[in-house]
């Protein structure tokens, strides 16, 4: 055998061996590339899956929604505002017509109008200096009302003595009256026509004639309320004398709560 076939038969293993490694090769970049367009594919799937519902035609949905659930909220705020303002309307225009302006001096000398009662509430009673049973016990019930409902709610209360009686109860005379009883009692009185346009803005009847002896001894006859006045000076309720001092506390705790959730305060 010659040289050159010894070489060339000497090649032929090596060259084969060449071959099923380019051949290998080959195979093995072909999977490569399958692995890494899978690999692609899966991620890009799992990125949309991520976004879901962020999509800009979902996100849009989104904001809308919550725009007009912002207007439906703030449309039923406003329908139960109205409907609170009409009920409070309605109660307001089923009551009486009680008080109204006045100008009258009070025990210790001050002008007091009905401007005064505005940012409390008041509890107003007409009565005399010279009544025997009646004033006396009608003001010892409104002293035990204020007792009462202070605890609960505080100083927010002032309790008023309208005098019917202006030619005998004079400033220093429904001062020592007073004394006698609850200490926040502010005492009012006036001329003879100044008593009457007070008693007929809150509709007390009296029988104190213009041209009374102020040395007389003679009774009034007048009606007999306390009449319970809201911190804008409007009329609430009148508790007669045949009401116990408990239910008229009561009534006036309902009157502050009410006040207070239409309000947002007591006063």
């Amino acid at each position: 055998m010659s040289f050159l076939a010894s070489v060339s038969r000497a090649k032929q293993p090596i060259i084969a061996l060449r071959h099923r490694t380019a051949q290998a090769a080959k195979r093995s970049s072909c999977l490569s590339a399958a692995a890494r367009a899978h690999y692609s594919q899966f991620h890009n799937q799992r990125d949309r899956a991520a976004v879901g519902v962020f999509t800009p035609a979902s996100a849009a949905l989104f904001v809308a929604a919550g725009v007009g659930l912002f207007f439906y909220f703030r449309h039923e705020k406003a329908q139960l505002a109205e409907a609170r303002e009409q009920e409070r309307a309605a109660k307001q225009y089923g009551r009486p017509k009680v008080g109204g302006p006045f100008s009258l001096t009070t025990h210790d000398g001050r002008i007091f109008t009905e401007k005064e009662l505005l940012g409390k509430w008041s509890l107003v009673y007409f009565g005399f200096t010279n009544c025997p049973d009646i004033c006396p016990a009608e003001l010892d019930k409104v002293g035990s009302m204020v007792d009462t409902i202070q605890k609960d709610h505080g100083p927010i209360f002032q309790p008023v003595f309208i005098s019917v009686d202006p030619a005998r109860d004079s400033p220093s005379r429904i001062a020592t009256y007073l004394a006698d009883f609850h200490p926040k009692f502010v005492g009012l009185v006036g001329s003879y026509a100044d008593t009457k346009a007070s008693c007929k803005a809150y509709r007390v009847y009296f029988s104190t004639p213009p041209d009374a002896d102020p040395e007389g001894d003679y009774l009034v006859d007048h009606s007999i309320f306390v009449y319970l006045m809201d911190p804008k000076g409007d009329f609430v309720e009148a508790f007669g004398q045949n009401v116990t001092a408990d239910e008229a506390v009561q009534k006036i705790n309902e009157s502050v709560v009410e006040w207070q959730a239409d309000h947002g305060r007591k006063t």
